[in-house]
């Protein structure tokens, strides 16, 4: 006998069929799955780890930047999702500190905005999907924060980590994501920039 386990899907769970399995995988983003011939090394895969980190979280937002270098501006480009509403917000930029960093400096300030959402709306846990690694790597640690932008940044990261759970989910860059595209989109237009 085959189970099937579906770690990231409409409803996470092992099944015993394939037909059953698929209805919860095909056509679902991102789908993480896989057929074993015991229970034990199917429950294995679903193990709580590994389970935590991809159980849908309560708010999910796609965030992005962009900069224009003719005035110096940057902004970002925010698409959310809570409690089954989408909400988009943009904003354009002008910090003379931040400004250096050209868009990345509002892929943090969406990555802000998001968190910021979710704890004005307690949230209990917040996904952020980003496309360049810093938003995620500057909150664990894994790169070092030098400038006073990334600081603060890090700092309001941790400040709300302690209200919510929040994780950190990469989108590949210029991959055709929607929502990214999306977001992308959101901070073009705060900057009076066409797509």
């Amino acid at each position: 006998m085959k189970y099937y386990a579906v770690r990231v899907g409409r409803q996470p769970g092992i099944y015993s069929s394939w037909d059953e399995c698929k209805a919860q995988v095909n056509g679902y983003p991102n789908a993480k799955y896989k057929s074993f011939t015991t229970l034990e090394a199917a429950k294995q895969f679903m193990a709580p780890e590994a389970k935590a980190t991809t159980e849908q979280a309560e708010c999910v937002a796609y965030v992005d930047g962009s900069f224009d270098q003719s005035t110096f501006c940057y902004s970002y480009g925010v698409v959310l999702f809570y409690q089954q509403k989408k909400y988009t917000f943009s904003m354009m930029l002008r910090d003379p500190e931040m400004m250096s960093m050209r868009n990345v400096a509002g892929e943090i300030e969406g990555a802000k905005k998001a968190m910021q959402f979710a704890y004005d709306h307690q949230c209990q846990s917040l996904e952020i999907c980003y496309d360049y690694a810093g938003i995620e790597n500057w909150c664990t640690g894994q790169w070092q924060a030098n400038k006073a932008g990334t600081k603060a940044y890090r700092d309001f990261y941790l400040q709300m980590s302690q209200a919510m759970q929040i994780r950190f989910r990469k989108i590949k860059s210029h991959s055709n994501h929607p929502l990214n595209d999306e977001a992308d989109a959101l901070a073009k237009k705060a900057l009076g920039l066409d797509g």
